[in-house]
């Protein structure tokens, strides 16, 4: 095992972390991605579509507030919408914390290419649609 600059910190053991971090990013989306389509078929499932009027995204996928307001009130769609962020979220969460690595391990080249893979995630996250 390669150690790194600190005592207790190899490569193993941080592969581990990350490994760790996908996985429970992973999971806890699909949880939650699985307990919106539960509560969305409870109040919706006996509804039959109506596909001759075409309906726009509801308004709390606009504003962030609203959004909090859905799920507050246990809209079905609103928590599958979470869980998909936090699906999105969780690679954004592993090359953030691979910056953390990086600051503690000393490696200021890294840290720098880390970030600016970070700061394209995040524009695409924020500005591609």
């Amino acid at each position: 095992m390669a150690a790194t600059g600190h005592a207790g910190w190899d490569d193993e053991r941080l592969q581990v972390l990350i490994g760790r971090l996908l996985r429970w990013g992973v999971l806890l989306s699909a949880l939650v991605v699985l307990a919106g389509g539960v509560l969305f078929l409870a109040r919706h499932g006996h509804e039959h579509p109506d596909y001759s009027a075409f309906r726009g995204e509801p308004e709390w996928t606009r504003h962030p507030a609203a959004f909090i307001r859905a799920l507050a009130h246990g809209a079905g769609q609103a928590w599958i919408e979470l869980g998909l962020l936090l699906l999105m979220a969780t690679p954004v969460a592993r090359v953030a914390l691979s910056v953390f690595v990086f600051l503690r391990e000393g490696d200021r080249l890294y840290v720098g290419l880390t970030l600016v893979v970070l700061a394209v995630l995040l524009y695409s996250l924020w500005f591609s649609g």
